[in-house]
This record gives C-alpha cells, sequence and structure tokens, in this order.
C-alpha cells in the first residue's frame, strides 16, 4: 500500500469504521476501552519521541500527564475555561513542567538520566499528593466538565470518542512529521553517540530540553483527555507504575517505531480487558505476553514484522533500494 494512502486509511478507520462498529454494539464499556487506548496511544507515542527516537530512557513520563490533567482539571472546574483551551494549555503546562525538569538534567547520560527522570517524577506525584490546597491531594479533583464547543454536547460515547480521535490523529500525524524531518535525523543522532552528535556542531544539550519539551506537551495533551473523559482524576492515576506501563507499550510494539507504540498501547490496554472473564489470572496472562514477546521479538511487534517484509522483498525480487526505504518509511 502507498505510504500515502495508508495515513488516510487508519484515518478513516479510526473516524468512521470504528466509531460506527462500536455505535452499532451500543456498549459503553467498548467506547470507554477504545477512548483509553486512543490517550494511551498519545502517551506511548510522545515516550517513544524521547526514549525511542532520542535515545533518553525517561522513568517519569506519567507524572507530566498527570501534570496536564490537573492543569486542564484545574481550568475547567475554577475557572470555566473550555476545553478547546484547557487541551492545549494542558500541554502548554506540562511542557514547561518538563523543561523545568530538564534544566538541571540535561548533562547527564545513560543511566543516570533514567533515574534523574524517577527521582522527579516522584516528586511531582508527590506535590500532587500532598498539595492539598491546591489539588485537593488524596481526594482529587471530581465534576470535571466533558466536551462542550458553541454550545454543542459532545459529552456522549460518540462525542467523546471522535474528539479524542481527532487529537490522536493529530498528535500522532506532528510526531510522525518531527520523527521523519531534519530535525529527526539530529534526534537519531544524538540517540547513536551524544559525543559524535556534539563534534558535528549539533547542540547537545539544547536538543535534549527540546525533545523533552516535546514530548511532555503531547503527554499533557494525554492527560487532559484523561481529565474530561473520566470526569475525575487522582494522584493514584499518575504512578510510576503508569510509566513502566508506558514503557512497556512502546518495547512491545517496537522501540522507535511510531506505529509500534501505537500497537503496543492498543495491546496493551484492550487484552487485559478483553480476558476479564478469566479474573486475576488475566494479569499473569498479560504478564506472559509482555515477556515473551520481549524475549522472542526484540525488535517488537512492528520492528519484527518490518524487519520479514524487507527480507522477503530483498530475496523474492532482489534487493530494491524503493523497498528498503518502504518498510521503514513508517517507523
Amino acid at each position: 500500500m502507498s505510504k500515502r494512502i495508508l495515513p488516510l486509511v487508519v484515518a478513516l478507520t479510526v473516524l468512521v469504521l470504528v466509531p460506527a462498529l462500536l455505535q452499532a454494539s451500543g456498549s459503553g464499556y467498548l467506547f470507554r476501552v477504545s477512548i483509553t487506548a486512543m490517550i494511551f496511544a498519545i502517551l506511548a507515542a510522545s515516550l517513544n519521541f524521547i526514549t525511542g527516537v532520542a535515545g533518553l530512557l525517561s522513568l517519569g513520563h506519567a507524572a507530566f500527564y498527570g501534570i496536564g490533567a490537573y492543569a486542564a482539571a484545574l481550568l475547567a472546574t475554577q475557572h470555566g475555561v473550555p476545553f478547546l483551551l484547557t487541551i492545549p494549555l494542558a500541554g502548554v503546562a506540562a511542557a514547561i513542567g518538563g523543561v523545568l525538569v530538564a534544566l538541571p538534567t540535561m548533562r547527564l547520560v545513560s543511566i543516570y538520566f533514567a533515574v534523574a527522570t524517577l527521582g522527579t517524577g516522584e516528586i511531582i506525584h508527590g506535590t500532587l499528593l500532598n498539595w492539598v490546597d491546591f489539588t485537593r491531594g488524596p481526594m482529587g479533583i471530581p465534576a470535571i466538565p466533558s466536551f462542550k464547543v458553541f454550545g454543542l454536547d459532545l459529552s456522549g460515547n460518540l462525542g467523546s470518542y471522535l474528539v479524542v480521535a481527532v487529537v490522536m490523529l493529530a498528535s500522532l500525524w506532528v510526531l510522525h512529521r518531527l520523527t521523519h524531518s531534519y530535525y529527526g535525523n539530529a534526534l537519531r543522532a544524538l540517540r547513536e553517540d551524544d559525543q559524535c552528535a556534539d563534534s558535528m556542531g549539533i547542540d547537545v544539550v539544547r536538543l535534549k530540553g527540546e525533545v523533552f519539551a516535546i514530548a511532555c506537551f503531547f503527554a499533557g495533551v494525554a492527560g487532559a483527555l484523561w481529565a474530561h473523559t473520566t470526569g475525575y482524576i487522582s494522584p493514584n492515576d499518575f504512578r510510576f507504575g503508569e510509566s513502566i506501563l508506558v514503557l512497556a507499550m512502546i518495547v512491545v510494539g517496537g522501540l522507535g517505531s511510531l506505529p509500534g507504540a501505537v500497537i503496543g498501547a492498543v495491546l496493551l490496554i484492550v487484552l487485559p480487558e478483553a480476558l476479564r472473564p478469566v479474573g486475576d489470572v488475566r494479569m499473569i496472562v498479560v504478564g506472559c505476553v509482555m515477556f515473551f514477546s520481549i524475549l522472542l521479538l526484540p525488535k517488537g511487534l512492528f520492528g519484527e514484522v518490518s524487519a520479514l517484509n524487507l527480507v522477503r522483498s530483498s530475496f523474492g525480487g532482489g534487493w530494491k533500494a524503493g523497498s528498503a526505504r518502504q518498510s521503514i518509511g513508517w517507523r
């Protein structure tokens, strides 16, 4: 399939086919699962931009997801700001938080940077939990308004799904364009060898700060969507475990691959829900799927499929540069 046609097919599937099937099922539960999967797809794609593309292992990404959720919730409940403004403002708040965290940690490398992000994530979670006068602490923020624009109520299942789907597609498109640009080439140079990138004239410290701010912006957008669609948030939604879950999504799907991040998010959100009939055993099954996918498919689900297609094309009709480009073009 042509690379130009594929995005259109994906958009039509997400905006037309899937909601039509969900509407026909008449199940609000399936809508809720689909909305959650799309929100985590944005979150996984944003972490993939840091860890997969730029090579910076972040273990506190859920904290910026939480900053976005709290920013949107406070703006909507205390100041009556509509969601058309709370979503970008939540992203800006998370990006500012990311820059403030990045400034003292950007010169750290490898596991030291990862531990620093883990520590900052715990600091932010502790702040959300204990700053009772501002965040209501463990009581959380209830009665967060859903989507409404120009007097049109979009709080129903279908309306909420379409809003989240549009924001998700826009977010993925922006991240895809950034990844496949000269800016993305600089990020990949940073990932492969930061000292070599520095010697070629790339401002490594500034680049790390920028990629962190961009990724945190989209994490904040995902948090705003979560706040508006659930109607209630608490610090427990943004713990360290959420960061590890999102990291597992991009590893299972394929580290460095944007479609892989989306596939991993959908798999790890939908699979536990599909296995609910088996009770608590479902988490053992999900754990086994994660373990064996990483053990047997080290490149991730999307990465292994891309590699297999590349091998087939090279052996089937000789090595073709166009085939190689096509196989990796959506990474």
